[in-house]
């Protein structure tokens, strides 16, 4: 059995000045830690239970089936907080019908994240009799 210690998501941006603008910028992820030097040094970002880290560069984005899913409390005002950051909504805030509240952003190079909101009473916060 593989005793997994920690985890990250790795993102080769094709323009990793853009990139940390955008994660450590709009978004507000706290850097975790920085190693190397010039533009293309690498940043780790804090990402809830994980870390996301934007290292070296890529002459292509991401593979289109690469996604990020975030949480946050409230996704109304993470809405808010991103428009006030110029960060193009894809789609915002819903109520979905399996009861997360999602909102749909996409990083400079397209990477598609979710924003989701667990509302009171999900299952995903509560299950009865456990």
């Amino acid at each position: 059995m593989v005793h997994v210690l920690s985890s990250r998501v790795l993102l080769r941006p094709t323009d990793p000045e853009r990139s940390r603008a955008f994660y450590g910028g709009a978004l507000g992820l706290a850097v975790h830690r920085e190693f190397g030097t010039g533009p293309d040094r690498g940043t780790v970002y804090f990402l809830g239970g994980g870390f996301l880290e934007l290292s070296g560069r890529s002459a292509a984005p991401p593979a289109p089936g690469l996604e990020l899913w975030l949480q946050v409390a409230d996704a109304a005002a993470a809405h808010e907080e991103l428009l006030r950051h110029g960060v193009e909504v894809l789609e915002p805030p819903e109520l979905r019908p399996w009861g997360l509240v999602e909102m749909w952003i996409a990083d400079p190079d397209g990477v598609r994240i979710v924003v989701v909101e667990v509302p009171e009473g999900h299952p995903l916060r509560y299950r009865p009799g456990i």
